[in-house]
């Protein structure tokens, strides 16, 4: 490919740094500058970055990415109050990246989600830079579905209004999910123009998550929970994530497997969790709460029998791809699911990677597990086939950064 000495400003609303380890972001920049591309990144964080922790460890990955010839810029994030803490971000945003654009031969701007894409919007017009509009979910519709934003509420009409005007001057759009774009393609902004368009889901670095048979043996003895059928879940509780459905499952799963353990990974509150246990009848002695760094995930997650993911339903959920999903999928772990998430159900039946929850009751329970039951009756079979599968479907260089590579080609070679 062709994308020796193309200069790429990318912009995250995202941070680098979070408790769970590194923004998701970083293995892509790192395979496409493998690939040629300079990258100049621009991310907004959270206030735990400017405490000394946070200075320390941003000057580690600051000199991890000078390796990659990355060269970051890091502008605080405002929360609150939050329309005008937002419009600040943007305006300073901008104002810092117009520097940018003038002091380097940027040819194009990545915009990782809404925000961002405003201020690549901004850019472009000044500089006219390409531009790339990384829809990372659809923003107006998780914050009404999640009940913060009224329908035609001022927050949500704003955020409508600047989604059309930047899917009107995109040149290149990603999305995480096939259903998505099917919806997308038919709005009235993208009706007249032509845009380039990939979709490129969660990836996840195949090196790092795999099955490892001693991280199994290892995490078991610790855990102290010998040859038990283990149900894992990773990443934060409450909100979006069923916690209270997902333990309802596992309390019907417990009736056929009376030995049956719950690994919760999260670094969300351990009370959320343990009343939700407790509300459906489930002993201490049968599940456990872990804080875990991302480089411990991919051991707990060997040391597991099947993953599991609800996600509370809404039209938003179109756009989701989640990246714990493909970590256990990366795992060889057989999947429970909920219907109606992103492009999960055609993937999840097509390549029989695990069993999906159409309804939170009893029945939809038992249903599911009988499923599950067929599904790691033979186990390591079954392991085998989830891992290739995730290989083909998931893998961070060969589907994520190669596709981002074909949709970098496409626009700066034009």
């Amino acid at each position: 490919m062709t994308l020796s000495g193309k200069h790429v400003l990318y912009v995250s609303y995202n941070g680098m740094l979070d408790p769970l380890g590194q923004s998701q972001v970083i293995p892509y920049l790192k395979g496409l500058s493998k690939l040629g591309v300079e990258f100049t990144l621009l991310s907004f964080e959270r206030p735990h970055a400017f405490e000394p922790a946070g200075i320390e460890a941003s000057t580690n990955l600051r000199e991890e990415l000078s390796g990659y010839g990355i060269e970051w810029h890091v502008l605080r994030y405002h929360q609150k109050p939050s329309l005008p803490a937002t419009a600040y971000d943007v305006t300073k945003g901008i104002r810092y990246a117009r520097r940018l654009m003038r002091k380097k031969q940027i040819q194009m701007v990545h915009a990782r989600a809404h925000i961002p894409a405003v201020i690549a919007l901004a850019l472009k017009r000044r500089f006219g830079a390409k531009m790339i509009f990384d829809v990372r979910g659809l923003m107006a519709e998780e914050y009404i579905d999640a009940g913060h934003w009224k329908p035609g509420g001022v927050p949500a009409r704003i955020t409508k209004s600047s989604e059309a005007r930047v899917l009107r001057a995109t040149d290149g759009l990603v999305t995480l999910t096939d259903a998505l774009w099917a919806e997308m393609r038919n709005w009235p902004p993208l009706q007249s123009r032509q845009v380039t368009h990939l979709t490129i889901p969660c990836c996840v670095d195949l090196e790092k998550f795999r099955f490892d048979e001693n991280e199994r043996a290892t995490h078991r003895a610790e855990l102290g929970i010998g040859d038990r059928f283990v149900l894992v879940y990773s990443g934060s509780v409450g909100g979006w994530y069923m916690t209270d459905e997902m333990a309802a499952f596992f309390a019907t799963l417990s009736q056929q497997r009376p030995g049956a353990f719950f690994l919760w990974l999260t670094h969300g509150p351990s009370a959320i969790v343990r009343s939700a246990m407790a509300k459906h009848g489930i002993s201490e002695d049968a599940f456990e709460v872990r804080k875990v760094s991302s480089s411990q995930v991919p051991g707990f997650l060997s040391c597991a029998d099947a993953g599991i993911a609800f996600y509370r339903p809404g039209v938003s959920r179109l756009g989701t791809s989640p990246v714990k999903v493909s970590e256990y999928l990366a795992c060889g772990l057989p999947v429970v699911m909920n219907t109606g998430i992103g492009d999960s159900d055609r993937i999840i039946e097509e390549n029989s990677l695990g069993v999906l929850v159409g309804s939170f009751d009893q029945s939809g329970y038992e249903k599911a597990r009988t499923t599950l039951d067929q599904m790691i009756a033979n186990s390591a079979s079954t392991n085998a086939r989830i891992s290739a599968a995730a290989e083909k479907l998931f893998d961070l260089n060969t589907v994520g950064v190669s596709r981002y590579a074909r949709l970098y080609e496409a626009l700066l070679n034009d």
